[in-house]
């Protein structure tokens, strides 16, 4: 297996090789998505290629659009978290308003001063025309989740950034209000970076204030019982309010809740640590801090919940029983709770990923596979099955369906 290092390396060369091709010899037959190349067509109109920043709008007008906006009262509600991520990862996080204007940034240290000197700042534009190809404009130019890497950008200037961005809608209307973006150097690029874009954006939607206490907002979220999402970015929300966990104890929660009818101490110190040597009692006290986070949720002897739970792996798994696999994909985040350590998550994320799989290559429904692919945008079997099923069909996807199959097999 390559080392992910050299995997990144090899993607770089690719995304620069293609770049080259296109912007110095003027050849547009290149292997790269074809979003990026009809965003690479949009840019080559304008000046990008020689932008040393991205312009700024005027600093009042961006300030007063910000403030009391949609926006600003649902990512102040969140921006603790939003922050913890940005300083965790050394990201640099940006919302835009729906013209891909930077109305908010906050950034880790070292992406904060590389952000800043390109105008990834509030104020900056950064649609295709102002500076080309980047993943906040084809988020909100295509309404979905988008991810631009390296020399996929079109400007030199972020050529050595990654970033991931995903929509923001008005939860009443479904107007989109604009993108989340999630910015890193390339070489710190993870297949989860989408997934993070897309839970951020869940979460500011989620914290849009009651319409009835401010016309200008959406209605908050109101989830009643504990929801777990451990697909992609795991989280946890009561009733609406997301849940401030460690990775070990959304590991205890989620092995809880895919087990109602409750573990013995032993049979839940197995399923999170395995062999390793943790005593006990550092389990006991990572259960005693859940069930203060519950309200004393969670009983003893056995431990289980005793509120409604509703989990993403349940969805996933009865959507594929019913031979839904459109609605299977919808549900489906990612990896279920990448890098965990618990052999139980661990098995159970490998059934689901073979079973999400499988449904595909059984039934390759092309808007299906489109959405698996931004998840698993390596896995050319299942476009290729999907493009052979199709035959000579003059199927909507079929051109997104080979630029992504081709990018697979680089």
């Amino acid at each position: 297996m390559d080392h992910p290092a050299a995997s990144l390396r090899d993607r770089r060369l690719d995304a620069v090789r293609a770049w080259t091709t296109f912007v110095q010899e003027g050849d547009d037959a290149v292997l790269v998505r074809p979003e990026i190349l009809s965003s690479w067509r949009r840019s080559a109109c304008g000046s990008a290629l020689d932008v040393t920043g991205a312009p700024l709008a005027d600093e009042d007008d961006t300030a007063a659009f910000w403030q009391g906006s949609p926006l600003q009262a649902a990512v102040a509600a969140v921006q603790d978290e939003l922050r913890l991520s940005a300083e965790d990862g050394d990201l640099v996080l940006a919302v835009t308003d729906t013209q891909t204007r930077i109305l908010w940034t906050y950034g880790g240290r070292v992406m904060r001063r590389k952000a800043e000197t390109v105008n990834f700042v509030a104020g900056g534009r950064w649609d295709d025309a102002s500076v080309g190809t980047n993943a906040l404009d084809l988020a909100g130019r295509l309404d979905a989740p988008a991810t631009v890497f390296s020399a996929e950008h079109f400007s030199p200037i972020v050529h050595n950034w990654v970033c991931w961005a995903a929509p923001v809608h008005d939860p009443v209307t479904g107007e989109r209000l604009g993108v989340i973006d999630l910015s890193t150097t390339w070489d710190r690029a993870h297949p989860i970076g989408l997934a993070t874009a897309r839970l951020m954006a869940q979460m500011i939607e989620s914290a849009m204030p009651d319409t009835r206490q401010h016309p200008r907002h959406g209605p908050a979220r109101c989830d009643q019982g504990l929801v777990l999402t451990l697909l992609g970015a795991a989280e946890a929300r009561l009733d609406g309010q997301r849940l401030l966990l460690t990775r070990r104890q959304t590991e205890i929660l989620a092995l809880l809740a895919m087990h109602p009818e409750g573990l013995s101490l032993e049979r839940l110190h197995a399923m999170v640590y395995g062999d390793s040597h943790v005593s006990a009692s550092t389990l006991k006290a990572e259960v005693s801090h859940l069930r203060s986070t519950l309200g004393g949720a969670v009983l003893s002897r056995p431990y289980r919940l005793t509120l409604p739970v509703t989990v993403d792996v349940d969805e996933v798994l009865d959507r594929i029983r019913q031979g839904q696999v459109l609605a299977a994909v919808t549900a489906y985040g990612g990896d279920l709770m990448p890098g965990t350590n618990s052999p139980e998550l661990m098995e159970l994320g490998e059934v689901v990923a073979v079973a999400i799989r499988e449904a595909l290559l059984a039934d390759p429904d092309p808007d299906a596979v489109l959405g698996y692919s931004e998840i698993a945008p390596y896995d050319a079997e299942v476009l290729e099955t999907c493009l052979q099923r199709l035959g000579n069909d003059t199927h909507r996807a079929v051109p997104l369906l080979r630029g992504r199959l081709a990018a697979a097999r680089r």
